[in-house]
């Protein structure tokens, strides 16, 4: 296992967390925050801790705050687009977005104003960037939906339910040929598998098999090397057994998850295999190094290999702009429309900074998205549904100085509000440093496992979703460090007790009303608790930041 450098060691857990204090609840008045006994824990085995994951690589170039410059290569005015609203823009923005991917990336510039589109906006090709001149002076307004611009979307799991309640986007971030095949197949109506693998998870193609490793190994050994290279991004794939130990050790295995009954969580047992995707940094003989951590350990049961992809969308991003739809009232549960914002599908470094969405049915998605990075992003509005979901197998994603806001009209009869969401074997993802006006820490089943939410205020009056089928709220090494509750409510923000081998640290004192969980795992949770009812009492504040400033040796 790659550790710590000795220079980190030596530079303890108090600077690394003196250094990573920003935060939006500072402590009471005249309380010194005091390092948190946990961070000490956790900086001593940072990639193994039981309870703590190791996150702080995660987002776009593992969290990089600097962005690429792509050079300009076309204005959407000089491609017959008008800022006036008086017609549909979204032909000439897609235009000048083809063009820039054919020429091999670049930057589409979106001047000042309103630009009226009756379409989907598509970015298709890697190293795209769409860049407005601020979310407060480029405005996109949406006339139209998805459900009107492509058709009817089902579920892969039967029923009435619309499936752009949880996919889909009006500015769209996916590869060309795996859209392709997605809109394809909802046009036929034979619903698809949305991931990397395509829509029968059956378009893979082993690389090479690895040799057992350990949750926190950068590296693992390989049977062939041949196909391998600095660069290259693979799927680390790992199948369940029939005892399900794959699972289990998701939940952070224990008698607990050994006598759980996952055979007939039909929709659970559907997301596997696991399939992380990971960029090789270096191949030496047999030896493959990766540039983030292995999320779970690698056991021969699981027939572990790397494989091949769906060809990714990668560098590419969108900046400076509103997506406003036209306002409607909010659908029904699990019937929208498809007035979605934006979605990231099979993308990897990919980014957003400075947008803002309204009116939305869904907000911000990541769809079997990993490495991305959501930055100084807002959802406002009439309300949505989702206003941030993370989904069919997402990692590694950061969504940090976000903002939910109120409301603007009263929720209609019959509609539900989540928050920020993940699911569906989902690992590794951070939201931080955010502001919900509304909304809630959702997990809709699906056993995503090792999330973090750090340094947030929530006014936590949303619900959690997601049927039985789906199997556990949570998985192991969920992690919920300095959070505000503004109406100390407990539900989806509160861990210890429900969550096996995770951890709370300062989060509000909170008391259980309105939706009530209860553990799905028997017997002892391991669960962890520290500075209870003291937001903003420990240091370091944010989680998230005090990892990055740990020196690793990858």
């Amino acid at each position: 296992m790659e550790g710590l450098s000795r220079r980190g060691l030596l530079g303890g857990a108090i600077a690394v967390a003196t250094a990573a204090t920003v935060g939006t609840t500072p402590a009471a008045a005249g309380t010194r925050p005091e390092t948190a006994a946990l961070w000490r824990e956790f900086t001593r085995t940072p990639y193994t801790h039981p309870q703590i994951p190791y996150v702080g690589r995660a987002g776009y170039a593992r969290g990089s705050r600097s962005r690429p410059r792509p050079r300009i290569r076309a204005n959407v005015l000089a491609y017959g687009a008008k800022n006036d609203g008086s017609q549909d823009a979204a032909p000439a923005i897609n235009r000048a977005l083809a063009d820039a991917g054919r020429a091999g990336g670049g930057t589409v510039l979106i001047p000042a104003g309103t630009y009226r589109i009756d379409g989907i906006i598509r970015i298709a090709h890697s190293g795209v960037v769409l860049r407005g001149a601020g979310s407060g002076r480029t405005k996109l307004l949406a006339t139209k939906h998805l459900t009107e611009l492509i058709g009817k979307y089902g579920s892969r799991y039967g029923g009435t339910k619309s499936g752009w309640s949880w996919a889909g986007g009006l500015i769209w971030l996916a590869p060309q040929a795996r859209w392709d095949s997605l809109i394809a197949a909802v046009k036929a109506q034979d619903w698809p598998f949305e991931g990397w693998t395509g829509n029968k998870r059956d378009a893979w193609e082993t690389l090479t098999t690895v040799a057992p490793a350990e949750r926190g190994d950068w590296s693992v050994t390989v049977a062939d090397p041949s196909r391998l290279a600095p660069g290259r991004l693979v799927l680390l794939r790992l199948a369940d057994d029939a005892d399900h130990t794959l699972l289990e050790h998701m939940a952070g295995g224990g008698a607990g998850a050994e006598a759980y009954t996952w055979d007939d969580k039909t929709k659970l047992t559907s997301y596997v295999p696991y399939e992380w995707p990971v960029r090789i940094t270096a191949v030496r003989g047999s030896r493959v190094t990766f540039e983030r951590p292995l999320p779970l350990d690698v056991r021969p049961s699981w027939d572990p290999r790397l494989t091949a992809l769906a060809e990714p969308l990668t560098g590419s991003g969108v900046e400076g702009l509103t997506l406003e739809a036209v306002e409607t009232p909010q659908a029904q549960h699990l019937l929208d429309l498809g007035y979605n914002g934006l979605a990231f599908q099979c993308a990897y470094d990919c980014w957003a900074e400075d947008v803002v969405v309204r009116h939305v049915d869904n907000g911000f998605g990541f769809i079997a998205a990993s490495a991305c990075t959501l930055r100084r992003t807002r959802v406002g509005g009439r309300g949505s549904h989702h206003p941030y979901y993370c989904r069919e197998g997402s990692h590694d994603n950061l969504v940090e100085d976000f903002t939910i806001e109120q409301r603007t009209v009263p929720a209609p009869a019959g509609t539900q509000l989540h928050g920020v969401n993940v699911e569906g074997l989902s690992s590794y993802n951070v939201w931080s440093r955010g502001t919900m006006h509304m909304g809630t820490f959702d997990t809709h089943r699906g056993m995503p496992f090792a999330n973090v939410r750090t340094d947030v205020t929530v006014d936590n009056t949303g619900t959690h979703g997601g049927d039985a089928s789906a199997g556990p709220l949570y998985g192991a090494r969920f992690t919920h460090w300095n959070v505000t509750v503004t109406n100390g409510r407990a539900g989806c923000v509160r861990l210890d007790g429900i969550a096996p081998y995770s951890a709370t640290v300062a989060i509000s004192e909170v008391r259980e009303f309105g939706q009530i969980d209860v553990p799905d795992f028997t017997g002892e949770l391991h669960t962890r608790s520290e500075a209870y009812g003291r937001p903003g009492g420990v240091r370091p504040q944010n989680l998230y930041e005090a990892q990055r400033a740990l020196a690793v040796r990858p």
